[in-house]
């Protein structure tokens, strides 16, 4: 390889990751931090981790409310998908395990915070399989905490950033063809936050420097993407893409931050949603801060609005 030639060239550069055009990718030491899964004392969540496919190295982390809560009736199912990109993090990151150990115990849910192979060495579509997989392995009870403690007939999808997005098409995949036929398992409201969407057109309210490095990583962390910027995955509003009124849920809640340069897209994706004539109830958020915050931030005051606000969400307020 020549280190000096073209391949070597920085096409997105950030604080947890460089990306060259060659697709490799030198992701820093404290991205790759991990936290060990077991009782956390400050919240009452236990934790543990669970091999979903061994082939392809999906797994996840599920988490159980105190032993008071998960005895007393059986809980939503709250099916996370960390940030990241779609090149750095994972459920046993220190800062999204955090994050979810407290949703768990202040929205009384189990969750599974899903771990997808990350690009550019498996590129997408590989974190939309693998998180696909993941739901049919939930909808499927195949864990005795999802059995024994949740209750499948109130799924709930979330995820943050790029994992906002999983969840979106996620959300897309379930309403267009279900979870599983003939069983109970159903997706009653989907959480985004900060959600992730682009497209190849920028819009005015957009900042150039910040959508022209999306579109650069884009091309290379999913080089078959079908129209680059407009595949339906990163533009939900494109031309062929699934109606949004097929949106699984009853209740969807999204979730922008003030200085967040996609904030515009997921305004819009609020006035898209509105306008697809679908049923549900729609909530659109906005905190004080900047994409992200709430993770590497926790327990601030806007982060702990947005969690009173997606705890509300999932309680049925």
């Amino acid at each position: 390889m020549d280190s000096g030639g073209a391949a070597a060239e920085v096409v997105y550069s950030c604080g947890y990751f460089r990306l060259y055009k060659d697709g490799r990718a030198e992701r820093t030491r404290a991205a790759c931090h991990t936290a060990p899964a077991g009782f956390d004392a400050e919240t009452g969540v236990t934790s543990k981790d669970v091999v979903i496919d061994a082939a392809t190295g999906v797994a996840a982390r599920l988490y159980l409310p105190s032993v008071q809560v998960a005895a007393t009736a059986k809980l939503p199912v709250l099916v996370f998908y960390h940030g990241g990109y779609f090149v750095v993090g994972s459920p046993f990151h220190p800062l999204f395990h955090r994050y979810v150990n407290s949703l768990a115990a202040a929205a009384r849910v189990v969750a599974v915070s899903v771990r997808y192979r990350l690009a550019p060495e498996h590129p997408l579509p590989a974190a939309y399989d693998d998180s696909w997989a993941a739901l049919g392995w939930v909808a499927s009870g195949a864990d005795p905490w999802l059995t024994d403690h949740g209750d499948l007939g109130r799924v709930f999808l979330s995820g943050v950033s790029a994992g906002a997005n999983i969840a979106h098409n996620m959300a897309v995949a379930a309403g267009v063809g279900g979870l599983r036929a003939g069983t109970p398992p159903r997706v009653q409201g989907v959480i985004l936050l900060h959600p992730s969407f682009a497209s190849e057109q920028k819009t005015e309210e957009e900042d150039e420097a910040s959508w022209r490095a999306n579109k650069d990583r884009w091309a290379v962390i999913f080089p078959g993407a079908n129209g680059g910027l407009d595949d339906p995955r990163i533009n939900p509003m494109a031309a062929g893409a699934p109606s949004l009124a097929k949106l699984a849920g009853e209740r969807l809640l999204v979730s922008t931050a003030s200085v967040d340069p996609r904030a515009p897209r997921g305004r819009a994706y609020c006035d898209a949603v509105r306008a697809s004539g679908w049923r549900g109830e729609l909530e659109c958020f906005e905190s004080e801060g900047e994409h992200g915050f709430f993770v590497p931030e926790h327990g601030s005051r806007e982060a702990a609005k947005l969690m009173d606000r997606v705890a509300d969400f999932l309680a049925g307020y």
